[in-house]
C-alpha cells in the first residue's frame, strides 16, 4: 500500500487553495476540514486509501472523521513509520492533544456566570458586594441591564459648564461629543452599547 502521507500530499496538492509555492497550507486545510469543505471532502473520497482511512460508512452514509483527518494533518511533519505518536515538542497535554491547539480551553474565574450590581452611593460602600447569578436570578439582571435614563447632562469646555439642549453629531447621526459619565459605570456601558456598539 503506498504510504498514506505521501498519498495526502499528493491529493491535497490538486486543490490550488492548499497550496503556496510548492508548500502545503496546513492551517488552510485544517480550516477547510472544520468547516467540513465540500470540495476538500470530495477530493479525499475519490482516493480509496483516504475513504478507507478518514471515512466512516453506517447504513448508506459515509461520515467524515473530521477529528482524525485534523490529528493527521497536524503531525503530517514527522515521520510515518515513527515509534511514538508524540510530537517533537514539550507542552501540556489533554488526552492526546496540546492544550495550545485545543478550541476548547477557556478562561474560568470566580463569579464569572454572575452579574456585580455594584452601587455608587455611600450607603453601597458600606454593604457586601451583590453578585447575581445569570440561571438563579435573571430578573434582577435584566433589571440592572435595561437601559438607564442619564440625567444632569451638561456641557463642559475651556469656557466652563453649560446647560446641555442637544449632542453634536455628524452626518450620520452618530454622537462627536466625549463623554464623562458619573455613577455606575457597567450600567452605564450597557445603556450605552447600541449606540456605540463598534465606534469607540
Amino acid at each position: 500500500m503506498k504510504n498514506l502521507l505521501d498519498s495526502l500530499k499528493n491529493l491535497i496538492q490538486r486543490d490550488e487553495r492548499l497550496i503556496s509555492k510548492g508548500e502545503i497550507l496546513k492551517n488552510k486545510v485544517i480550516e477547510l476540514a472544520l468547516k467540513l469543505d465540500k470540495d476538500l471532502i470530495e477530493l479525499l473520497l475519490v482516493d480509496k486509501q483516504m475513504k478507507e482511512v478518514f471515512f466512516t460508512e453506517i447504513g448508506n452514509a459515509t461520515i467524515f472523521d473530521k477529528d482524525k483527518f485534523i490529528k493527521f494533518i497536524s503531525n503530517k511533519q514527522f515521520l510515518p513509520d515513527s515509534y511514538t505518536a508524540f510530537k517533537n515538542k514539550i507542552g501540556l497535554i489533554l488526552g492526546d492533544e496540546y492544550l495550545s491547539e485545543k478550541k476548547e480551553v477557556v478562561l474560568s474565574w470566580p463569579y464569572k456566570d454572575c452579574v456585580l450590581e455594584g452601587g455608587m452611593t455611600k450607603e453601597d460602600q458600606k454593604r457586601d458586594e451583590i453578585f447575581w447569578n445569570e440561571i438563579l436570578a435573571p430578573d434582577e439582571i435584566s433589571r440592572l441591564l435595561d437601559p438607564k435614563v442619564f440625567t444632569n447632562a451638561k456641557r463642559i469646555d475651556k469656557k466652563g459648564e453649560h446647560k446641555l439642549d442637544e449632542f453634536r453629531t455628524d452626518e450620520n447621526g452618530n454622537i462627536k461629543d466625549n463623554l464623562i459619565i458619573k455613577g455606575n459605570n457597567f450600567l452605564a456601558l450597557h445603556s450605552l452599547k447600541k449606540r456605540f456598539a463598534g465606534k469607540v
